[in-house]
């Protein structure tokens, strides 16, 4: 191995169609609401939209429940989410209760507050919305394109699982484990390490039942550059001291055009590590090589 093969090798991407928008996650959160926003939808283009909408919650108090979407807000963040309600002294109040607690005047009243203040109002009474479900499929969208990077991390993981189910189906002796930590390590393999922090979780633990060789891996695809990719190739130099003191073989998989920005981190971590390898390398037999 030798870091030009590596920096020459990176993938410009790995991204299958699903990367873009994971559809079925859409479509069911959206059904969550479905009922609640048809109910709204009856408020669409009202002259007395103020007093109807107390009707609608006084009548449905569950439809509060769908309003944060329509402002682009999850549910979960609404523990975290704070109203300034005085501009004079910037006090701020945190209005989740409003959406969830028993129905009351005071509440209606807050309701009422919130949908005025946050532009529903004039959207709705102005009809620059048709029809809430098919508006909320596309704030469902939005959402999902913020988990583009979770879902980045997963094909990596996928796509180096079908390595190394190759790899295992070939060498009967070697089997893997995915997020491996301590506790699965020692359950699976019957393999005891040692840790550094009760967090810490390899991606693959790749064990040849014959020799009780321990081989920890860790994967990652950086499509652009950031601060990250220094500070992720200096925490596995760390990492791959750590292991090599309990006689385990620490695997780097990266990729990626990202780091291009960032070649003198990584061809450090290559020269302090036994392996750094790549998608490439893979694909050409590295495996066979590292393990055999």
């Amino acid at each position: 191995m030798n870091f030009n093969n590596l920096k020459n090798t990176f993938q410009e991407s790995i991204f299958t169609w699903d990367y873009f928008v994971d559809f079925e996650k859409v479509k069911l959160n959206v059904q969550k609401v479905k009922v609640e926003l048809n109910i709204l939808n009856s408020l669409i283009g009202e002259d007395n939209i103020e007093e109807e909408f107390i009707k609608l919650v006084d009548e449905y108090p569950k439809v509060r429940q769908a309003l944060p979407l329509l402002v682009a807000v999850r549910k979960d963040k609404l523990h975290d989410t704070s109203i300034i309600t005085d501009m004079n002294t910037l006090i701020a109040e945190n209005k989740q209760y409003i959406f969830y607690d028993p129905i009351n005047d005071n509440i209606k009243k807050e309701l009422l507050i919130f949908f005025c203040e946050s532009g529903l109002k004039d959207i709705f009474q102005n009809k620059y919305i048709k029809n809430l479900v098919d508006y909320c499929f596309g704030v469902e969208v939005g959402f999902d394109t913020n988990a583009r990077k979770n879902r980045t991390g997963t094909l990596m993981e996928n796509l180096v699982s079908k390595f190394l189910d190759a790899f295992c189906e070939k060498n009967k002796n070697y089997s893997y484990i995915e997020q491996a930590t301590q506790k699965r390590i020692r359950e699976t393999f019957d393999y005891n390490i040692t840790i550094d922090k009760n967090s810490r979780r390899f991606d693959f633990a790749l064990f040849n039942n014959d020799i009780k060789k321990l081989y920890l891996i860790e994967v990652n695809y950086y499509s652009g550059g950031g601060s990250k990719l220094k500070a992720t190739a200096g925490e596995y130099q760390y990492l791959h001291g750590f292991l090599k003191s309990q006689n385990i073989e620490f695997i780097w998989i990266t990729d990626g055009k990202g780091w291009l920005t960032a070649l003198n981190a990584l061809e450090e971590t290559f020269n302090h590590n036994n392996y750094v390898i790549n998608i490439d390398m893979l694909k050409n037999g590295i495996l066979e090589t590292i393990c055999l």
